[in-house]
């Protein structure tokens, strides 16, 4: 039996992060994944520059059943402290938008990074790994059957992370784990993630596939002021990602396409300057000309703006304002960039990440029901737990 002071089950971002900072304390770190690289993640995301951080960490950017649990880790570990470990390795950056913090180069500079860290500070990392058993012994004391040997560990870290990007090597893992020991496990679903249309509604937007605009989508009381995108499936973007988080099936989302401006006093406006122009041509200075195409009645499109009577305008004001669409669904884990929902926080240490009454057994990451907003804020919530839980294992 090979003996270990902790075992961390899953080598992204959040397990890297734990297992650096418990090996630097002295602690003989084993850190397993059941895929071929660590952190491939790391390097997917951002379109391969990882939006690392964000400037504006708030614990409202996240979703979740006890919306106050982060706010320990994240005032504990913050995006300051990830930025300093990213400027003292030299790796360039800049902020795009909304604070997103991106690599000027490649996301491996933030994998060879936490990479260094762990050789650094002798974290040994074991890949193309199966945990196949768990069996808790004592109050510390973990046995593990993997592959063909057993090990044995005073703490054990469930960083295995969510169900999106099953291609990644996604799995369930951590909640089985997790309800083995009785830790409730909220229903989880895609996060993040693009919607897709059905029916006319399809019918009638695909051939736009490939625009985008700026638009602010509302669903119920939250709302985002981003880009959004028709795809062949339905609707994408930053904005729509953003939204479906907090979208449940059978639920209208709002868009306004004209967010900077009110169209209808544009209408009384140009009534006075330009009352010649079609209702087409100044909605086109607004909104992508197809898009208007596609959503104005074709009369009305070519009347012009000096014979349109008030209530028209408001109407029209009305359809670019406040477009309304009822989602089919979403693409589901398959192109989802989180999972929404997890091991329940009210079951786990806010200031330790442990399972309350299971001495030794710790949840990091993704796994847990925290979920972040789009730009960054999901490796930080990485980065927080790991960094908490590796004070302490």
């Amino acid at each position: 039996m090979i003996k270990q002071d902790v075992v961390i089950i899953g080598a992204g971002a959040a397990g890297l992060m734990c297992a650096i900072e418990a090996a630097k304390r002295d602690r003989k770190v084993l850190l397993l994944d059941h895929a071929n690289k660590p952190g491939k993640k790391i390097l997917m995301s951002g379109g391969g520059r990882c939006n690392f951080t964000n400037n504006n960490i708030n614990f409202e950017n996240y979703i979740s059943h006890n919306p106050h649990f982060c706010k320990s880790a994240l005032s504990q570990y913050t995006q300051w402290d990830f930025i300093h470990l990213v400027e003292q390795y030299n790796i360039p950056y800049h902020e795009k938008t909304l604070g997103q913090l991106f690599c000027d180069n490649k996301s491996k500079d933030i994998l060879h990074m936490l990479l260094a860290e762990c050789e650094k500070y002798d974290v040994k990392i074991q890949l193309n790994t199966t945990v196949k058993r768990i069996e808790k012994k004592g109050d510390h004391h973990y046995i593990l059957d993997v592959d063909n040997e057993q090990l044995c560990c005073a703490s054990l870290v469930i960083a295995s992370g969510g169900l999106s990007i099953p291609t990644m090597g996604a799995s369930s893992f951590g909640y089985h784990v997790a309800k083995q020991f009785d830790v409730k496990v909220w229903p989880t679903r895609a996060g993040l993630v693009p919607f897709t249309l059905a029916g006319k509604q399809k019918e009638k937007l695909t051939p736009l596939s490939g625009i985008s605009t700026n638009a602010v989508i509302s669903c119920g009381k939250q709302h985002f002021a981003e880009n959004i995108l028709l795809t062949h499936r339905g609707l994408s973007g930053p904005g729509i990602l953003q939204i479906s988080s907090y979208w449940k099936p059978n639920q209208d989302i709002e868009i306004n396409l004209v967010p900077g401006d009110n169209l209808f006093d544009c209408f009384i406006q140009a009534q006075q300057t330009e009352s010649k122009i079609t209702v087409q041509t100044l909605l086109s200075r607004y909104v992508p000309k197809r898009l208007v195409t596609i959503l104005l009645d074709p009369f009305m499109g070519q009347q012009t703006i000096g014979s349109l009577f008030d209530k028209d305008a408001e109407r029209l004001a009305k359809l670019f304002h406040q477009w309304t669409i009822k989602p089919s669904g979403t693409e589901g884990y398959r192109t989802a960039e989180v999972t929404l929902g997890g091991v329940d926080c009210d079951a786990i240490s806010s200031k330790t990440m442990e399972a309350k009454g299971i001495s030794g057994l710790y949840f990091i990451g993704e796994v847990l029901d925290v979920t972040g907003w789009l730009g960054g804020y999901n490796f930080q919530w990485a980065w927080s737990s790991g960094w908490v839980s590796g004070q302490v294992v």
